[in-house]
């Protein structure tokens, strides 16, 4: 769900599942550069929780009854309600009244109470705006920064970064470390892989010598190990896989 207009430039979406299982059901993701809001209410316990930068596997667990409402920040945006290096966050998850403020558990109450998602968000709208105007300057240009890491393909080193930003290599790293929450290398080489994935779950997915030059790597092994470390499996496992499951879905 996209975020209403004056929060658009701080969140990127929001999200709310339900779920009533019989049997427990886990699922794993690949890591964005972002921040997110997240209301829990599972197993009966409430809990309102920011979540810093994961820079691992996401790995998640479902059982019972349970509902989430997600609110995903757009990188470096959740930065001034911090009032600390993002880098702080990074692979944590702390209360939300103690980045939000003291009305926080009241307003995570009103939304866990609300049926409706529409009001849900309009709740969720009405608390943060007053937070979070007006965008700062410094740190918008930051966010704008990783978002054109996501789609410019040929941003494959650090220096490359640096070189758009105007800022030297040292100055460009304290300033993710600041804003971001993660290095810009690991910024590249996430975004990096998050296009081999998508690539190798093609029909006719690319020969893995010429991905992995096409993503900036000097050679197919130190591709294939980065991929592993961030994904779990191999290239051309991971290829396997989805080939497997397109012909299982057809």
């Amino acid at each position: 769900m996209l975020p209403p207009p004056r929060l658009s430039p701080f969140v990127h979406h929001f999200g709310w599942v339900r779920w009533r299982l019989r049997a427990p059901f886990a699922a794993e993701a690949l890591a964005h550069p972002s921040v997110q809001i997240v209301l829990t209410e599972d197993a009966g316990a409430r809990r309102a929780e920011v979540v810093g930068v994961h820079t691992a596997r996401i790995a998640g667990r479902l059982e019972g009854k349970g509902e989430a409402f997600r609110i995903t920040f757009r990188p470096a945006m959740l930065q001034p309600l911090l009032r600390a290096p993002m880098a702080s966050l990074a692979d944590r998850v702390v209360r939300a009244v103690d980045v939000l403020g003291p009305k926080a558990d009241a307003w995570a109450r009103a939304i866990h109470a609300e049926p409706n998602v529409t009001r849900k968000l309009a709740i969720a709208d009405a608390f943060l705006a007053p937070l979070l105007l007006p965008v700062d300057r410094e740190v918008a240009r930051f966010r704008d920064l990783v978002e054109r890491m996501a789609s410019d393909r040929t941003l494959v080193r650090v220096e490359d970064v640096a070189a758009i930003s105007g800022l030297d290599v040292r100055a460009l790293q304290r300033a993710f470390r600041t804003y971001v929450g993660v290095s810009p290398k690991w910024i590249i080489r996430r975004y990096r892989l998050h296009e081999a994935a998508e690539q190798l779950k093609a029909k006719r997915p690319p020969a893995l010598a010429a991905l992995a030059a096409s993503l900036g790597y000097a050679d197919q092994s130190h591709f294939a190990r980065d991929f592993k470390v961030v994904v779990g499996q191999t290239p051309r496992s991971f290829a396997r896989a989805w080939s497997r499951r397109a012909k299982h879905a057809a």
